[in-house]
């Protein structure tokens, strides 16, 4: 799974523009881990890019080293050990392989990335109500499929709803709600002190480190 993982992974860090700018954690996470899968599963293989001289990987996300990613995810996609695993590929995949193909890599990046948004725009979360009501659902469902007793970790709320909206205005309305009484922020730590998911939830100067949501009313 390694070899997929990882043409995956830097097929989506070009597509989103990785090398002329560093994309988001959260934005590459939720193009390169298929649903169902944990991101902490596979930290290991983009560790593995790095050390080959393939990415940069920082404090907020990930970069293409140039020109040596460029030159591995091309050689990843021409091997014949590269395949898709599952059954859910993704929209963003097909789109992303067909730039690559028109331009066998070298695509404008405004190009790509524009493409990309495309897809976020789609289905984009544009106000508080809007993202107080989806918020509302995937607690809801979250709480009751995976039996969280009522306190729902945040950075599974935030996963949840991806790219719809932006990590700023994430956290921004999450706030809100808390200010509204509708949730209530709690800290406490998470399970495996996973940081990815630390840096998933939100975190304050006045109150600090909330990984925790339990719904007021």
């Amino acid at each position: 799974m390694s070899f997929s993982a990882k043409t995956r992974f830097l097929l989506a860090l070009w597509y989103l523009g990785g090398e002329l700018q560093e994309v988001t954690k959260s934005q590459i996470h939720d193009k390169s881990v298929p649903k169902g899968e944990k991101v902490g599963d596979f930290l290991s293989y983009f560790q593995e890019l790095e050390t080959e001289g393939a990415i940069i990987i920082s404090n907020k996300g990930y970069s293409l080293s140039i020109p040596k990613g460029l030159e591995t995810l091309r050689e990843n996609l021409k091997s014949p050990d590269f395949q898709f695993e599952g059954n859910n590929v993704g929209a963003w995949v097909a789109n992303a392989l067909l730039q690559w193909l028109r331009s066998d890599g070298t695509a404008s990046t405004s190009e790509r990335v524009n493409g990309a948004k495309s897809e976020v725009d789609s289905n984009a979360i544009h106000s508080y109500d809007q993202f107080k009501q989806i918020t509302l659902d995937v607690y809801s469902k979250l709480n009751q499929n995976h039996n969280f007793d009522d306190l729902v970790p945040i950075y599974r709320i935030r996963r949840e709803i991806g790219e719809k909206v932006s990590r700023e205005h994430f956290n921004e309305w999450l706030l809100e709600m808390q200010a509204n009484n509708i949730f209530q922020l709690e800290g406490g730590s998470l399970p495996d002190s996973d940081t990815s998911k630390i840096e998933d939830s939100v975190e304050t100067e006045v109150s600090g480190l909330s990984c925790y949501a339990k719904r007021l009313n």
